[in-house]
């Protein structure tokens, strides 16, 4: 088993609760049992699916609580999203059991933070857990060996399972699996939400997107929904861990683009998978889209995982300079390009560089990729 970057001893608190998000199929169950396996002192494992479980909850009885808990050190809820309204019944157990640890897990933010809602405002601990970083492979690979491997990780990505699956029938029928039997299954699971032949539709479109501002005037045309239901589908594809959302910088109205937003994939094997396409880098047009995502996806891993907390953007004007990703941490400005290939040599956009004169600029390529997400 690979070790992942989090180490939960020191991210729990007491009179906290700590949330571990992530998509389906990361890995959080893995993780979760094997920081209990190592844990000195008595704890309770559950699991959202149980409905003995979700009945105690949804009562929130005082007494039913805390019986539910008597002698234990640690509890630790899987699935937590499953239980409606858990959010209060872990309040009441934050309040009258202070000595008590509370750890759980869920595979949809927009589920949990509506299940939890507001009576865990200052009370909770939240941590995400991605697909493999580079950094996480590490473990198993050298630098060289991730250079190596880069097309692979364009192609394929990096969920658990596939990153370590031995061959390329394997990754691509666990990728097909993850897609069809684990991608959508959170958002078809609320109320009112059966379009599944759409949500792939859009899906579909935001995969050939990826990199480019999207409109969702044309998305809407596109897949046939009224805008409000697309942007609805595109804020749950987000709290699902499906895609993530890049907004445009500005601070001069008058020649940056400040509406339009980019999305990326959280994962590039999910994005291919979405669109059936495993073919080599040499034999398709999308490399510099792939690579793209890549960096963005590992840096947000990277910050994530270290605990950095900066804010990301892309950049660009209506005469159409661009640049890539714009981080901005304590007042400062660092705009990165990502260049699959070079064949020149590119310096910032003259109006970044005349609007922001303090920022640094770097261009990130297959020569130096790793010290930017490492």
């Amino acid at each position: 088993m690979l070790n992942r970057e989090f180490d939960l001893n020191n991210l729990i608190k007491k009179q906290r609760v700590t949330i571990i998000y992530g998509p389906r199929r990361v890995g959080k169950t893995t993780l979760l049992r094997s920081f209990l396996s190592d844990y000195p002192s008595k704890y309770k494992l559950d699991s959202g699916d149980n409905i003995t479980t979700r009945h105690i909850f949804d009562s929130n009885r005082f007494e039913d609580l805390l019986d539910y808990v008597f002698g234990y050190d640690l509890l630790a809820i899987d699935e937590a999203q499953q239980i409606e309204n858990i959010g209060m019944g872990l309040k009441i157990l934050v309040d009258r059991k202070p000595d008590l640890s509370i750890i759980v897990t869920g595979s949809s933010s927009f589920s949990i933070k509506q299940n939890l809602g507001e009576p865990l405002t200052g009370r909770k601990r939240e941590i995400v857990l991605f697909p493999f970083s580079q950094k996480e492979l590490l473990a198993v690979y050298n630098k060289f060996e991730l250079k190596e491997k880069l097309d692979e990780f364009l192609i394929f990505g990096s969920y658990p399972e596939v990153a370590l699956a031995t061959n390329v029938n394997e990754k691509i029928e666990l990728l097909n699996e993850l897609v069809n039997s684990y991608l959508l299954k959170d958002i078809l699971s609320i109320e009112r939400i059966r379009g599944s032949r759409q949500l792939l539709d859009l899906l579909k479109l935001l995969a050939f997107q990826v990199g480019n501002e999207v409109s969702i005037n044309e998305l809407a045309a596109q897949v046939h929904l009224d805008t409000k239901t697309v942007h609805k589908y595109i804020d749950l594809l987000e709290k699902s861990f499906v895609i993530q959302r890049l907004t445009p910088f500005n601070r001069n109205l008058r020649k940056e683009i400040s509406k339009k937003n980019k999305y990326y994939f959280l994962d590039n094997g999910i994005r291919n998978g979405v669109i059936l396409q495993f073919n080599k880098l040499r034999d398709r047009n999308d490399s510099g889209q792939l690579f793209e995502n890549f960096m963005v996806m590992e840096r947000l891993k990277r910050n994530s995982n270290s605990r950095i907390f900066l804010n990301s953007y892309f950049w660009r004007t209506f005469d159409k300079k661009e640049i890539d990703l714009i981080e901005e941490k304590d007042g400062l400005l660092s705009a990165f390009e990502f260049k699959w290939s070079i064949n020149k040599k590119y310096r910032a956009p003259k109006d970044w560089s005349e609007s922001y004169p303090g920022s640094s600029f770097e261009v990130i390529s297959q020569d130096n990729y790793l010290d930017f997400i490492l």
